[in-house]
């Protein structure tokens, strides 16, 4: 398959306190067209800041970010960006934060109203098309939230911990009902985790970060079939894999102090 999103060599440094520190350290990585990446890795590893360049929310200080063969150079409708927080409109109904892009977009309003619909049925939010955000639980505000990213079309879905928040039975409920959508849609996915066995649920390959500065680690490939199922979360080769990605994690080489860091970075520039 093609790859439809593209690293490379991309680097982002930060200013902090009158100091520069390194957050991503030149990571190439391709994605394929309609494949679900999953990325891990300790905390300050870059992984947001991974996603949030994918996004075109900020630039790389060095390196390409390349989406559909062109150049990121900021945000664009091909990517749905879905965050930890449902950053919903209070005011507004399910159906009227559905819509609100495609408000924005010039649709007529039938056209809003029946593609809205879809996918609020989609993510099995009919019932509560009329409701306010406010008497929803936090699993399905994120599922309007992700509702209002695919109804605008993209090709690409960016999701930064977008389960965080939510308890645990919840948290499982909506990793089903998004490879659910996701088998319906296939649309490519990339998907922020620090959880270990959310990553290897979701994934067709994990992407493994390795400690700040932010670099690729590993890719591990989850060679297990879809639809997932409570029966591959208890099999043995989901434990096989989750204790591959959990030691590449949480088993990384101790990394120098950061005076060494910075001295290895005046050398290598």
């Amino acid at each position: 398959m093609s790859a439809k999103i593209s690293f490379r060599a991309v680097s982002r440094r930060f200013a902090h306190q009158g100091a520069s520190f390194l957050a991503l350290d030149r990571l190439s990585v391709d994605v394929a067209d309609g494949e679900f990446v999953t990325l891990v890795g300790p905390s300050g590893c870059g992984k947001s800041t991974a996603l949030a360049i994918a996004a075109g929310l900020i630039a790389p200080t060095a390196g390409e970010m390349i989406v559909d063969g062109r150049n990121v150079r900021g945000p664009g409708p091909e990517r749905g960006v879905i965050f930890q927080q449902y950053a919903l409109f209070p005011w507004l109904t399910v159906r009227q934060n559905v819509e609100f892009g495609l408000r924005i977009a010039g649709r007529r309003a039938a056209e809003r109203r029946a593609t809205a619909q879809r996918f609020i049925d989609l993510v099995g939010l009919s019932d509560f098309a009329d409701s306010l955000p406010k008497v929803l639980s936090g699993g399905m505000k994120q599922r309007c939230a992700i509702a209002r990213a695919y109804v605008v079309d993209p090709t690409i879905l960016l999701m930064d911990e977008p389960f965080g928040a939510l308890d645990a039975l919840t948290r499982v409920q909506m990793q089903d009902q998004l490879l659910d959508t996701w088998n319906r849609e296939r649309r490519t996915v990339m998907f922020v985790t620090h959880d270990v066995d959310e990553a290897v649920y979701l994934a067709n390959r994990v992407i493994v970060m390795a400690a700040r500065p932010g670099r690729l680690a590993e890719i591990i490939p989850v060679n297990l079939p879809y639809p997932r199922s409570e029966a591959i979360r208890l099999s043995g080769a989901f434990a096989e894999i989750r204790n591959r990605v959990w030691r590449a994690v949480y088993h990384q080489p101790a990394r120098p102090p950061d005076g060494a860091v910075q001295a290895n970075e005046k050398e290598t520039r």
